[in-house]
């Protein structure tokens, strides 16, 4: 590798684990190293490249916005954000929207908004409000995200924790309902969990959950981070079950892989307990964002691209499925968002991926076991038919390896 590697090793904090690329160049479902090889980006940064890479009408946006009006802060109103809100709205079936940045700031956002609608709307008694999660969730890195996650190494050596938090089994309604008390303000859920490895809880449970939070009191938050805006085949994962929830908590494909952008939207009744001086963001709602949000927002719209992740995600599960490989124990997924599970004792997602992207198929693994495939929503038949044929000869030098060995 280049310099730039080099650089980043030594003075980056290495809280990553790269694959050995320097990428340098992006456009569609492509991206470009240092040295002028091509890759068909399968990961779209975890989902925030949805619209491809240098989508010409969100740099159209940018160049146009960049121009006029960066930053204010939210201590004046602008142009742009009212706009950028009500399409958000519109297209989510909420009242009201926080904007913020980052996928994990608006998680916190949620669970502030939680814990404060617990308290004067609910009427918990003071510091005694609780949020159920679920096992194998991913919501962020922040000291109170991780203080919620039953993955031991995120939270090891950063205690003390955040305590107020009670972990029930995902996709079991049982483990929710036992959990649930007079205190519990909110139930937090990934529709489809994709850092856990693209986790599908069984038909019916988000319902299920929906139905019992209502019968409660009970805030249902829904993290749909990774999985909205058209990624699993709907313009959101709840739709899929026809759950509207109280909160919702959205970023990544926001920003249409352009800019951060991230938002917490909830029924009016949570967002109003949201006064001045209660929460804030120098940078949340910026007008650079905003333009870029809404136009991210349209283009999912004009261009059907939810329902092209459901044409395409159900036409790539096929392809995969026709793998013959010992290593597969599972292919799961919705839309443009699957998973690859691989046996552990046959072989590792991690050496995939390393052999993928020497034949110019970059994608990461998972929990060690998964294989991630979330390209770009603009991806074709013909690009997911040249990704599955490297899939399958991969697989199949590490079973002749295994074999011979």
């Amino acid at each position: 590798m280049s310099s730039g590697s080099d650089l980043e090793n030594r003075y980056c904090a290495q809280n990553y684990h790269p694959l050995p690329v320097v990428l340098s160049r992006g456009e569609g479902v492509y991206v470009w190293d240092e040295e002028g090889n091509k890759y068909l980006d399968m990961m779209s940064a975890y989902s925030a490249v949805s619209h491809g890479h240098a989508n010409p009408r969100l740099v159209a946006a940018l160049k146009a916005q960049a121009e006029k009006l960066c930053i204010v802060s939210r201590a004046f109103y602008t142009d742009k954000l009212g706009p950028f809100l009500e399409r958000a709205c519109e297209l989510t079936g909420q009242d009201a929207a926080l904007p913020m940045n980052t996928g994990a700031e608006a998680v916190e956002t949620a669970v502030k908004a939680a814990r404060r609608w617990g308290y004067e709307v609910k009427g918990i008694t003071e510091n005694q409000a609780e949020i159920i999660v679920c096992s194998g969730n991913f919501h962020g890195r922040t000291t109170t995200i991780i203080s919620f996650s039953d993955e031991a190494e995120y939270q090891k050596n950063f205690g003390p924790l955040t305590p107020g938090f009670k972990i029930a089994q995902y996709g079991d309604i049982d483990s929710l309902k036992a959990l649930i008390t007079p205190n519990t303000a909110a139930f937090l859920i990934e529709p489809i969990q994709g850092e856990g490895g693209i986790v599908i809880p069984p038909a019916g449970y988000l319902k299920a959950c929906e139905t019992l939070c209502r019968e409660h009191n009970v805030l249902l938050i829904a993290d749909e981070i990774q999985c909205g805006l058209g990624r699993t085949g709907k313009m959101l994962a709840c739709n899929h079950e026809d759950v509207v929830p109280d909160g919702l908590i959205l970023g990544k494909a926001l920003g249409g892989g352009i800019m951060p952008v991230s938002m917490f939207l909830a029924k009016k009744e949570v967002m109003d307990v949201f006064v001045p001086g209660t929460h804030g963001s120098t940078f949340g709602g910026n007008p650079l964002a905003a333009a870029i949000g809404l136009e991210a927002l349209n283009i999912l719209v004009d261009e059907n691209l939810a329902e092209r992740s459901m044409e395409m995600g159900n036409y790539m599960m096929g392809e995969l499925n026709k793998l013959d490989s010992a290593m597969i124990s599972t292919i799961r997924g919705s839309g443009l968002f699957i998973g690859i599970e691989i046996d552990p004792a046959l072989g590792s997602a991690r050496e995939i991926c390393e052999r993928l992207m020497t034949r110019g198929l970059l994608s990461k693994e998972t929990h060690e076991t998964v294989v991630r495939l979330a390209p770009p929503l603009v991806i074709t038949k013909e690009q997911i038919d040249w990704a599955v044929d490297q899939i399958g000869q991969v697989l199949q030098e590490l079973d002749s390896i295994r074999l011979a060995s």
